[in-house]
């Protein structure tokens, strides 16, 4: 049975410190793959900065082209909304029986769980790694890249580089999409 490793978020949009966590917890949790669960959108974030999902989807996938075990997905963007990861880790269950799914998470996630829908049924049926971030612990070591979704937009909105901070394949993007926003 392959293992699969569930890493999701808005990407909004994708970074190089997303990528390279990505491959850390697949080698760090013994993970066939990790699919980067592109989201639609998350119940306990709202946010008026997020890209179209399929142009998140679309920068997601160039972005990890050629990037071993690591792949871009849109099966929760075929999902009732919002999205939970309850469900969207059942519907994956029943769509893909010979896997076993793993929910990869970061410590501040890790420490409001608790408010999770069905968050008891996940931690039941599901193994849950966690990864430190923002001062949060995590049940797993990994090397967080200082970068953020967040400070890439604020640098395209004054316009800064941001080379170094996205996979060069997708810079140019990055700046059309997110100037096109503000």
């Amino acid at each position: 049975m392959r293992k699969i490793g569930i890493f999701g978020g808005s990407f909004n949009p994708i970074h190089n410190g997303h990528m390279a966590l990505a491959s850390q917890l697949r080698k760090a949790a013994g993970l066939d793959e990790v699919w980067l669960m592109v989201s639609p959108q998350n119940p306990l974030k709202q946010d008026a900065e997020l890209l179209d999902d399929e142009l998140r989807l679309q920068m997601a996938r160039k972005a990890l082209d050629g990037v071993d075990g690591v792949e871009a997905s849109d099966f929760e963007m075929k999902l009732p909304k919002p999205s939970y990861t309850w469900n969207t880790l059942r519907s994956l269950e029943r769509d893909y029986p010979d896997r076993q799914f793993t929910l990869l998470i970061g410590g501040d996630n890790w420490a409001c769980f608790e408010r999770w829908w069905h968050w008891k049924d996940i931690l039941r049926h599901y193994d849950v790694v966690v990864y430190p971030r923002d001062h949060h612990p995590g049940t797993i070591d990994a090397e967080l890249l200082p970068v953020s979704s967040t400070d890439i937009r604020r640098r395209v909105r004054n316009g800064e580089s941001i080379c170094g901070l996205v996979p060069d394949s997708i810079i140019d993007d990055v700046i059309y999409l997110y100037q096109e926003r503000y």
